[in-house]
């Protein structure tokens, strides 16, 4: 949520920016007939951006290659969008109005299209840039604090354009961009990390036990990053309050009005501080009350033993369809072999409780997922047996009447595959 609220925040205010300053413009230079020609480019651009996202939203990807892939490209949008702003912020105004002036002196309705097609362009940049980004934050947190991390940056973002272009917000964009700067920094490692993570549980990249348990559960912890991200939000909001001060202190020279001018400024400045800190702080409760709850929950599933009759094991079909997972064990000679069932769209899952990868560590369910209790990966149930990954083992298995029936040689076999 923390990484999509930031993402929004700064692609939001980036256009916001774009769009207010155009409009400035032509309202400074009395060619305010022009400006229904912007708000057309603004809503051309933010309803193509959201088809983009409902697009990627509805191609499921379950492929770790793929999204590895789409994590990678997205950590190097929320670089280059970092580049981009610092390197043009201190004349992004004169260019701009440079670019619009080119437009408005052509004559009749192609000033209004040029000036269409710009906004179009520049909105459509962030909008693409946020789609595909939010596309990626998805694949490694839940999809409804993505969205709420969306929706609450963006709204920011609108308040902070509308505030800053109405002159009731007095906000340096430069500390503003270097601060928010930091931050993404951080939220593109993150994806970058994410990324190389799920090439090497497709197997794609060279992977080992001891990587995924480093990697793993640092890419599957939220909490990981939000302490990294919210730590530097909290040192950055310190430092502002610092300078803040000094400022104050400063002011022995400034006349009565200045004075109350200065103060008033400060009054605000703390005002939105101490909501930045207040916010923060309640997401820091929500967050770590949820990691205790699935830390809590992710002590190893008991399994059931099962007596094998001869040479097989049946588990009846009525004990696994409720499409929970359920563990077993059966004795084969010296050896227990532990596996799976669960019910999958298209059939049975029936795999071992082991991996290639991460050994025979074993795994738990998480809703519509079933997670690596090792390094974290989350298996989407319907790939379960398929080969590569994280992917539990798959063992081969029949149905005969009511009844799962799973060759104990089979087991045995596919045990063999598992890393001691």
């Amino acid at each position: 949520m923390l990484s999509a609220f930031l993402v929004a925040l700064r692609e939001g205010v980036e256009a916001a920016l774009v769009v207010g300053i155009i409009l400035v413009y032509l309202s400074r230079t009395g060619r305010t007939h022009l400006t229904r020609f912007v708000w057309y480019g603004v809503a051309a651009a933010a309803a193509l951006s959201l088809a983009v996202a409902v697009g990627l939203e509805r191609w499921r990807i379950s492929e770790d290659g793929i999204e590895g892939l789409m994590l990678l490209v997205a950590s190097v949008f929320v670089v280059t969008m970092i580049v981009w702003m610092n390197r043009v912020a201190r004349h992004l105004r004169k260019e701009i109005e440079e670019k619009v002036e080119c437009y408005v002196e052509r004559p009749g309705n192609a000033a209004g299209w040029g000036i269409f097609l710009f906004v179009f362009l520049m909105v459509l940049r962030e909008g693409a840039e946020l789609a595909l980004i939010l596309r990626a934050v998805q694949l490694s947190t839940a999809g409804l604090e993505t969205w709420i991390g969306t929706i609450a940056g963006i709204g920011a973002a609108v308040a902070v354009g509308l505030f800053f272009f109405k002159g009731t917000l007095r906000i340096p964009l430069q500390r503003f961009f270097a601060a928010t700067s930091v931050i993404l920094v951080l939220v593109a490692f993150q994806l970058a990390l994410t990324g190389l993570h799920e090439l090497s549980e497709a197997l794609w990249l060279p992977s080992s036990k001891a990587e995924m348990a480093i990697l793993g559960p640092i890419v599957r912890n939220d909490l990981f990053f939000f302490v990294f991200i919210f730590g530097a939000a909290i040192l950055l909001i310190l430092r502002e309050w610092q300078a803040a001060s000094h400022a104050k202190a400063a002011a022995g020279s400034l006349n009565a009005a200045e004075k109350r001018l200065l103060k008033s400024q400060n009054r605000r400045q703390r005002r939105w501080m101490i909501a930045a800190a207040t916010a923060s702080l309640t997401v820091i409760l929500v967050l770590t009350a949820d990691f205790i709850y699935a830390r809590a929950n992710s002590a190893a599933p008991a399994a059931q033993a099962i007596d094998p009759v001869g040479s097989i094991v049946r588990v009846p079909v009525s004990q696994a369809q409720d499409g929970a997972l359920h563990l077993f064990t059966v004795n084969a000679g010296s050896q227990s072999l532990r596996f799976m069932i669960i019910k999958k769209p298209n059939g049975w899952g029936v795999a071992l409780d082991a991996c290639r990868i991460c050994g025979a560590e074993g795994y738990r369910q998480d809703g519509q997922n079933v997670v690596c209790r090792h390094c974290a990966s989350a298996i989407f149930i319907p790939s379960i047996g398929d080969q590569g990954g994280c992917n539990p083992i798959g063992v081969p298995a029949r149905l005969d009447g009511g009844d799962i029936v799973i060759d104990i040689s089979g087991l045995a076999e596919k045990s063999k595959e598992i890393p001691r």
